[in-house]
């Protein structure tokens, strides 16, 4: 049986990985996906999505655009976005054509809810973007807990350094409101003891993963290369540090090519900070564990979102040993396989790739 599932996404490089990761994975049965400000503006995060869903032959998935700045700011408030990160487009050094589809008449909050009630106790959502939409959605239905059978999201670091400020994970950075607003919620949801709206069963906590074990999900140039090896044939020279700024993908698969020249911006960001010629992929591990969470382990806890703290903004809080006197409001993500993600990953998104 396939898993409907919902995906809330600010695309981005390792978004862009992570919608195909779905994609490709015949389990997963994407009903709609929700665009968020973060990586790029708004705007942007909607044409990459259409372009990469139009691409991969999946231009009939519904594609909603959600609100333009972060709920601390006014609509059209200019915030900070990740360029550094994933270029001016958001794809790297990847170019895509203006897709032909629209995003829908509805806004991302409503695309949530409409999914949701579509498909009551069955729908898994994911999140791999700043959670404003979420949020949004969460007061136009407070239900939202009860209706998803699952809930995770790529956000936050847990004991763990960040990567936006020493304490504070992108996602969360961008809009803090709204993750405390989705952490509060299933917190409400849990001291009332709500239950799923399908089977009466208590609800699931939400699966968190966060930089703490996503940073260990390392793309290096050889598994890159083994992905254009299963798509193209032998033969493909590895990306390395030395090549030429830029350097473009030569691969004669438009998708491959996509995510070549995507990567290599990735992999240049990562070597500039000094962590190496590889890059994290934070997105497609969190859309791995949306359709399987039993690739991860995980530890139950109150999480919380500071808002005040003058250095410590955007930081989240993991109560592991009770303090708080709160029930777990999330399961954090704290181990994995990394190499049996890419093991199962791979070939899959390569079969993928090749029946395009």
């Amino acid at each position: 049986m396939t898993i409907p599932l919902f995906a809330d996404v600010d695309t981005g490089i390792d978004d862009a990985w992570a919608l195909l990761t779905l994609l490709s994975n015949p389990r997963a049965d994407l009903v709609g996906v929700a665009c968020t400000a973060g990586n790029v503006s708004v705007d942007q995060v909607c044409a990459n999505t259409l372009a990469v869903l139009e691409l991969a032959g999946r231009a009939d998935i519904p594609v909603s655009q959600g609100r333009e700045a972060p709920l601390r700011l006014a609509p059209g408030e200019w915030f900070e976005v990740a360029d550094d990160t994933h270029g001016g487009s958001g794809l790297g050094y990847a170019t895509v054509a203006e897709a032909q589809a629209w995003t829908t008449h509805y806004d991302a909050a409503e695309a949530w809810v409409q999914a949701a009630r579509a498909r009551p106790g069955e729908l898994v959502g994911l999140v791999t973007g700043p959670l404003t939409n979420l949020a949004l959605a969460l007061r136009a239905e407070p239900e939202l807990p009860r209706l998803l059978k699952r809930l995770v999201i790529m956000g936050g670091a847990f004991d763990y350094p960040g990567n936006t400020t020493p304490v504070a994970e992108w996602n969360v950075h961008v809009d803090p409101e709204a993750a405390k607003e989705v952490f509060d919620a299933w917190s409400e949801a849990i001291e009332r003891g709500a239950t799923s709206v399908l089977d009466g069963a208590p609800l699931e906590l939400p699966l968190i993963c966060g930089l703490n074990l996503t940073e260990r999900i390392v793309l290096t140039p050889e598994r890159l290369r083994t992905l254009s090896e299963l798509v193209e044939g032998a033969g493909t020279a590895a990306m390395s540090a030395e090549d030429p700024r830029g350097t473009r993908s030569t691969a004669r698969n438009p998708l491959l090519r996509l995510l070549e020249d995507a990567t290599r911006f990735y992999f240049e960001f990562h070597h500039d900070q000094g962590e190496g010629y590889i890059a994290h992929m934070h997105d497609p591990f969190a859309a791995e564990a949306a359709v399987d969470p039993e690739i991860v382990l995980t530890a139950p806890a109150s999480v919380d979102v500071e808002l005040l703290g003058l250095i410590t903004r955007g930081m989240t809080v993991a109560d592991w040993s009770g303090k708080w006197r709160r029930e777990p409001n999330a399961a954090v993500a704290v181990t994995t396989d990394p190499g049996a993600f890419f093991d199962r990953v791979l070939p899959r998104l390569a079969a993928f790739l090749r029946g395009l």
